[in-house]
């Protein structure tokens, strides 16, 4: 979480002229009419799925529980990027690698990345969060989450994240840099062997901002979570 930094889907089927006998579709007027209708349709999908999920589950997305600790991305991700901040990140075992996120067969978010997304993968094996905040742009509003933001700070246990651009102010304890990331041994997690990574005893970060493709955790404990739609992300 510190140290390292940084759609739409296509046609293929054309319709054919129309049968004998059949009405055909008129034609549309101008071009443009026809893309903004789409653009449209498409956010008013995205708003739906989103509405359709009960706040509860929504939270509870955001950890995905790993009984015998988080081994990084283990599921298919959007490809839709998210930011997360924080006043403050306080840390205990302390990992980081590079890895590579894969998008869902024929995901309308892969563009020209053949579905895959090049990612720092930073591991927590204890964490608390102050301020946090979540927000998910849906293309014309952002779906916001914010917790621990009082007295109760934010926790998280075998807190993965795997972003793609990361700042702060950091600090860390006994850090060891350019280790074979299979050798990591601080926050019980391994990535690829051969891959350069660091890790440290603990790490602090203050004023965390992330961009992320995914987040996992055995545990995590939002204290006065708020879920709203917002027209400014955090």
């Amino acid at each position: 979480m510190a140290s390292s930094s940084d759609l739409t889907p296509s046609a293929e089927h054309t319709p054919g002229p129309p049968e004998s006998g059949s009405p055909s579709s008129p034609a549309p007027e101008a071009s443009g009419v026809t893309e903004g209708t789409d653009s449209r349709g498409r956010v008013r999908l995205r708003r739906a799925a989103v509405m359709a999920v009960p706040a509860t589950l929504v939270a509870a997305a955001l950890a995905v529980l790993t009984a015998q600790g988080a081994l990084g991305v283990q599921f298919a991700i959007s490809g839709m990027p998210f930011t997360v901040t924080a006043t403050e990140l306080n840390g205990t075992g302390f990992e980081q690698f590079g890895a590579l996120d894969n998008m869902g067969d024929g995901s309308p978010n892969a563009g020209d990345t053949g579905g895959q997304v090049l990612v720092v993968t930073s591991a927590i094996k204890n964490a608390t969060l102050t301020r946090l905040c979540q927000s998910v742009d849906l293309g014309g509003t952002n779906l916001l989450i914010t917790a621990g933001s009082g007295a109760n700070k934010v926790q998280a246990t075998h807190l993965t994240t795997d972003s793609t651009e990361l700042s702060g102010d950091a600090a860390f304890n006994n850090i060891e840099i350019g280790n074979d990331a299979s050798t990591l041994t601080k926050a019980g997690v391994q990535g690829p062997k051969g891959v350069f990574s660091q890790q440290a005893d603990t790490v602090r970060i203050a004023n965390l901002r992330q961009t992320n493709y995914a987040t996992t955790a055995g545990v995590f404990k939002l204290p006065g979570l708020k879920l709203r739609f917002s027209d400014s992300g955090c």
